[in-house]
């Protein structure tokens, strides 16, 4: 009994879901398998644990407003790597836009600080003194992206398609105009 019940849960037909942002106002996501993906990967434990990490470290301490959120953060750089992707594919012919790529490169916008620890990089300060791996975010990201509830939710869009997005959030340099947003 309890396995239809999950059944039907998971067969309901997605709905639009929306965040309130103080900077980018409504962001919304709508029922394309892409953005109901990206929603799934919000609610994700690795993704929720950002709400607790701060995006400026110690500064709160010093300036009372700067309470910036790794989640707040990454979610906001998913809504402009999304409105730079419009802009790219309204000026590119139409055989030259890379949905696929365009796709790797916005899922990398929004995971890319998956991996940060408390206190942000203050923590990987210390982390490097004392010769911890894991204490670099980039090392955590990596795992999560790849292994993780995260990685789950990106199989549906391709087996491959978490290891492609950790190798966009791994590199140094953009090896394509995608993967520079």
């Amino acid at each position: 009994m309890m396995n239809s019940s999950k059944k039907k849960a998971r067969a309901e037909p997605s709905k639009p879901q929306r965040i309130r942002d103080p900077i980018h106002n409504l962001i919304e996501f709508d029922v394309s398998q892409f953005e109901q993906v990206i929603w799934r990967v919000l609610k994700t434990r690795p993704f929720q644990r950002l709400r607790r990490i701060r995006q400026l470290g110690f500064t709160e301490f010093v300036y009372p407003g700067a309470t910036h959120s790794r989640f707040a953060h990454s979610v906001g750089v998913f809504q402009t790597a999304r409105h730079l992707m419009r802009i790219i594919e309204r000026h590119m012919a139409n055989n030259e836009f890379k949905s696929t790529l365009a796709y790797q490169a916005l899922a990398a916008a929004l995971v890319h600080d998956l991996g940060h620890g408390m206190f942000s990089h203050a923590f990987e300060d210390i982390g490097k003194e004392l010769g911890l791996l894991m204490a670099k975010h980039e090392n955590v990201s990596d795992l999560l992206i790849r292994d993780s509830e995260v990685s789950h939710e990106f199989k549906v869009l391709g087996s491959g398609f978490a290891n492609d997005v950790a190798d966009i959030v791994k590199r140094k340099f953009p090896e394509n105009l995608y993967a520079a947003v």
